[in-house]
């Protein structure tokens, strides 16, 4: 229909009305043009409409149109119901069923580590340690003091990185170095000074940024310098006494024995969980191993090797051995779960970072050290 008959009354010379011959439609008459006759179709008679509508006289040719459109659209509508509407409705044959999965081999126990590359690194570390130890003292004070300074750099660039904690690193590692040295040469009186001045150099660099997060950063920075630099100190407290190498072996070993004992027993009777908030690895099977390895381990060493040393003593440090190292463990991963990230760094093959390695050493060393003042002395 086009837009001008919207609403506009019948033209003359409409399909079914008698006109004069003069006035019937010719190609310029006023009715309509052939055209219109090409695109207008007779319409249907209403029956019972008014005598004089348009289209009245052909009633009998509207009811054969009306259902000759009647039967086409049954036609059509038969049609369109006698099969599916849609591809998608045509018959399909079931899919074949598939066999049931084979169920899977129950899966073997792994480490969590390269086992190949710990091991590796472990003894190299370890070979590098007793030829530094046994050899000349000053160069075993170097590696110490390296190690921490190192351990500070890890512990502090993953503070900035998760936390946007900025411990001032440049004072942290100048004090920590000296505070080894200072331990060394002065024992515990030097060791406490250094450790004082290292907080007060933290607390006047921190001074030169603005003041936004100035106790958080230097709260960090003075923890830093208690956890890595300070326990340290220690370490080397030992290797002033006269046989202070094997003090430092035995305190080394005993650590890594603690350490073997709680991996291979809880590797494999390993069931009850010790801490999984903070480890879920650790079962307190496997912290019943580290107390046993590390107990006869130290039994050995105060009996045959520690001079005035007893066996018995031995086996309160090797208690308090397995102890400190497993709570240094918990304390550094808790650290890691509170940063989000599971290592400290990447800088050893199978360890991880440097502090990954010193977690066990670092409180273990005070309490070793305090044991073998009070049983054989500090000479």
């Amino acid at each position: 229909m086009n837009d001008s008959s919207w609403g506009a009354p019948p033209r003359a010379g409409y399909v079914g009305e008698q006109l004069p011959p003069d006035q019937r439609a010719t190609p310029a008459g006023p009715a309509y043009d052939e055209q219109d006759i090409q695109h207008t179709r007779p319409m249907s008679v209403v029956p019972g409409a008014a005598p004089g509508f348009p289209g009245a006289g052909g009633e009998a040719a509207g009811r054969a149109a009306d259902g000759r459109a009647d039967g086409d659209d049954r036609d059509r509508g038969a049609a369109r119901l006698s099969g599916p509407l849609f591809r998608d409705e045509m018959p399909q044959e079931p899919m074949p069923t598939p066999p049931p999965a084979a169920p899977e081999p129950p899966k073997k126990k792994r480490a969590g580590r390269d086992l190949r590359a710990a091991i590796g690194v472990g003894l190299g570390l370890g070979a590098m340690l007793a030829v530094s130890l046994f050899i000349v003292e000053a160069v075993f004070v170097g590696v110490v003091a390296v190690a921490v300074m190192v351990g500070l750099w890890e512990l502090t660039s993953r503070l900035e990185e998760r936390k946007q904690i900025k411990a001032p690193l440049v004072p942290l590692a100048i004090g920590g170095a000296a505070m080894v040295v200072a331990g060394y040469v002065s024992g515990a009186d030097g060791a406490f000074v250094a450790m004082a001045l290292t907080a007060l150099a933290v607390l006047a660099w921190r001074m030169t940024e603005p003041p936004e997060g100035y106790l958080r950063d230097v709260t960090a920075g003075v923890f830093a310098a208690f956890y890595v630099p300070f326990l340290a100190t220690f370490v080397v407290m030992m290797l002033t006494a006269d046989d202070g190498a094997l003090r430092v072996l035995m305190f080394l070993v005993l650590t890594v024995v603690s350490d073997t004992g709680a991996y291979a027993v809880g590797w494999r009777l390993g069931t009850h969980k010790l801490a999984p908030r903070i480890s879920p690895g650790k079962t307190r099977e496997g912290l019943a191993g580290a107390v046993a390895f590390a107990m006869a381990g130290g039994a050995l060493f105060m009996q045959f090797v520690i001079d005035d040393g007893v066996w018995w003593q031995g086996l309160i440090l090797g208690f308090a051995v397995a102890t400190t190292a497993t709570l240094g463990d918990l304390g550094e991963s808790m650290i890691k779960r509170d940063l989000g990230i599971k290592d400290m760094g990447t800088l050893l093959p199978g360890h991880g970072g440097i502090m990954d390695r010193l977690d066990s050493l670092l409180p273990t060393a005070p309490v070793v050290w305090l044991l073998l003042v009070i049983f054989v002395g500090s000479g």
